[in-house]
């Protein structure tokens, strides 16, 4: 027999959704905001020869670039003021927390609750800053060795260092408002809107191809196929649960007796979600952004062996971004997305238990050991569907946005967002209930007359 809230769940509608103002007000300011966003991937960067950078990017969409390009939502092909886009504050985020499971006082830090949470926040700002700098600084070293910038010299350097800093922390507070104030999660749901926005022109490209004769048909039908395929494989696994029995103990109130009843604790066969996937890409294009504009000069140096080893389909770049899936889907886990401590003390306040383990510390081991080899699982997911598409794409110099990390936070995205939606409706569907019955209580104790 369904539940309650199952049976509420059932019944949203559009109508629903209609008297939900406050839901509707949340979406529209997060429409607003992304459309923002989208307008300043158009604004140039001041002193770029706008001809000369689109043909040196004709040349390099297929490498790295290209991939940098895609989650800056094209801001990069045209050099406008989101060109770092919004990877900067994802890998201060990443650094803050590696630092945080490792150092003592940001551990403690962490606990003060909000407070701390501001504090923590506040230093991942200023990480932010710094390695925005760095990047903007060899963006425009990159831009003056490729003969992109019209007035070469340290004024054209500070020009687009302020810049492009000064996009990236603007992009990281449309992500804040977006979260507090609108609907989903404002970073994933920027990097979400990038792609989707450039999916049109890539789709264009694509069919191109196939009518120049550059692609077969055959190559064609498989790739659509696969992202069929890839799509329906990520939502069957983003849905998938690995179930615990929890059982609650019968309690005596005066002459009722409460409990005795038992429930499941969920857990997701991928508990981190696209966060993963997300994280590595980041890290992978901090290097990219400066040897996609200065790895192609000089005929030597580090930078080349960078872009000769690192280049999109090669494999120490698989193995890298392999390993960086699966160690961030352990420890964003294990930080953010399913604290076993957390989740057995709210076990233990409430009464349940794991039958056969008792309260405390063995709760905690015993949800590490489920967590530890459900990520297993979890962590191969999201390699190979960010894995294998990439292999194809490189074979084929296809776009981007066919990738398993495109398709894989695309479809994540859209399904996070949309279960945000419905239970916004579900909360005001409740309050509506909790209201209707107040007035009713308020009628019956009216008096007779």
């Amino acid at each position: 027999m369904a539940s309650a809230a199952e049976q509420m769940a059932a019944n949203l509608s559009w109508g629903t959704f209609g008297k939900a103002k406050d839901l509707q007000s949340r979406i529209l300011f997060a429409i607003g905001l992304l459309i923002v966003y989208r307008f300043g991937t158009y604004i140039p960067v001041p002193g770029i020869d706008a001809s000369q950078l689109q043909s040196f990017f004709e040349q390099q969409s297929a490498g790295l670039g290209g991939m940098l390009n895609m989650f800056t939502g094209g801001a990069v092909s045209r050099m406008a003021i989101f060109s770092l886009g919004i990877m900067p504050y994802i890998s201060a985020s990443i650094i803050v927390q590696l630092l945080t499971s490792m150092m003592p006082s940001l551990a403690a830090l962490k606990k003060e609750g909000e407070a701390g949470r501001k504090k923590i926040n506040q230093y991942t700002r200023y990480g932010t800053v710094l390695l925005a700098t760095f990047q903007a600084y060899g963006l425009a070293i990159g831009l003056e060795t490729q003969g992109l910038a019209t007035n070469p010299g340290w004024f054209f350097r500070f020009e687009v260092m302020i810049t492009l800093v000064g996009g990236t922390m603007f992009l990281m507070w449309l992500g804040e408002q977006i979260t507090a104030r609108g609907i989903g999660n404002g970073i994933s749901l920027i990097i979400f809107t990038g792609i989707v926005a450039e999916l049109p022109a890539a789709l264009a490209q694509f069919f191109t191809q196939g009518r120049t004769g550059a692609l077969s048909p055959a190559v064609i039908i498989g790739m659509m196929v696969m992202a069929v395929a890839v799509i329906a494989f990520v939502v069957f696994m983003e849905r998938a649960l690995r179930k615990i029995h929890i059982q609650y103990p019968k309690r005596q109130v005066g002459m009722k007796v409460y409990g005795g009843e038992s429930s499941n604790l969920p857990i997701k066969v991928n508990p981190a979600g696209v966060i993963p996937a997300i994280f590595a890409s980041s890290l992978l294009l901090l290097p990219a952004t400066i040897t996609t504009f200065a790895g192609t000069t000089g005929g030597g140096g580090w930078l080349s062996y960078v872009a000769a080893y690192m280049g999109h389909g090669q494999p120490l770049y698989l193995i890298v971004f392999a390993g960086l899936i699966v160690f961030f889907s352990y420890f964003y886990t294990a930080n953010v997305a399913f604290k076993s401590d957390d989740v057995a003390e709210n076990l233990k306040k409430q009464g349940g238990f794991i039958p056969g383990i008792r309260p405390g510390q063995q709760t905690i081991d015993r949800l590490d050991y489920i967590v530890t080899r459900v990520l297993v699982i979890g962590s191969a997911y999201l390699a190979a569907v960010c894995m294998l598409p990439e292999i194809l794409i490189s074979r084929f110099s296809l776009p981007f946005y066919f990738g398993g990390t495109s398709l894989l936070i695309v479809v994540s995205v859209t399904m996070d967002t949309i279960t945000q939606i419905q239970s916004h409706m579900l909360a005001h569907q409740y309050e509506g209930l909790i209201e209707k019955s107040r007035l009713r209580g308020k009628g019956r104790g009216k008096p007779r007359r």
